[in-house]
């Protein structure tokens, strides 16, 4: 790290967990976020600040008047604006050294895996139940953490699974494939503004866990926050051994 650094991320610095060596295995680290509205935009700042070397943001919609209830990347000059670059202009005016590459695509099974190359970590900041299980799916064939969390309503939740664990979960374990799951996301059903802040920055706290290896991630355990009563409730989770996605002979 040069002086500058050394000045920014002074604060992590004095923490032991951190140090010099953690703070340069996030200088050095690849993180896929994948959405970038309510929690990519609590998420992605925080990685940003942090000190995350390269960030990768996709996401194929622009930024809409209702978005800014809660999408706080974004603001009144970005409507019409691509949310990836409306997120990546953002994020280089938080840290300037983070590398920031803004994808304005929808995702499909093909791209995701083109991308995964060199990430560390994947975020899945999505708000529908297919995308999900896209997601997951190849990051279990292709041994990526996978960080996910999600909000609606009042209610959120945040998970890890890391497929290089043999007894770790996969999202499929949790959450399984349902062909007539009628999909439900904010536009019909509301969300409060600060539950994506809470959800997403748990979300950024736990991929900076996992990148620099210290504390217990939330691996084989969901986090539910109730935002009505300002509860928290976690529930422990095992790994499915009929799961269709990481069940034995499925990859």
């Amino acid at each position: 790290m040069n002086d500058e650094q050394l000045l920014r991320y002074s604060r992590h610095l004095l923490l032991d967990e951190i140090d010099i060596v953690g703070q340069e295995r996030l200088l050095s680290s690849h993180v896929l976020i994948i959405g970038a509205g309510g929690l990519g935009s609590a998420c992605a700042p925080y990685l940003a600040a942090a000190g995350i070397g390269r960030i990768t943001l996709i996401d194929h919609d622009h930024v809409e008047l209702t978005n800014l209830q809660r999408q706080i990347m974004h603001q009144d000059n970005s409507i019409g604006m691509s949310k990836v670059a409306s997120g990546k202009h953002f994020l280089k005016s938080l840290n300037p050294s983070c590398q920031v590459q803004a994808l304005e695509k929808r995702l499909d099974e093909p791209l995701l895996k083109e991308l995964l190359g060199d990430v560390d970590v994947v975020v899945d900041c999505t708000d529908n139940f297919s995308t999900r299980h896209l997601i997951n799916r190849v990051c279990v064939t292709h041994g990526k953490v996978l960080v996910s969390g999600a909000a609606l309503r009042f209610d959120g939740q945040v998970s890890v699974f890391d497929f290089s664990d043999p007894n770790s979960p996969c999202y499929a374990c949790v959450f399984p494939p349902d062909p007539n799951y009628v999909e439900t996301n904010c536009a019909s059903m509301g969300v409060f503004a600060p539950l994506v802040g809470i959800i997403g920055t748990i979300q950024a706290a736990q991929t900076l866990q996992v990148i620099i290896g210290f504390g217990e991630p939330l691996i084989g355990r969901l986090l539910i926050w109730n935002a009505r009563t300002t509860q928290i409730d976690e529930i422990k989770l095992a790994r499915h051994h009929a799961c269709p996605v990481c069940g034995p002979g499925t990859h």
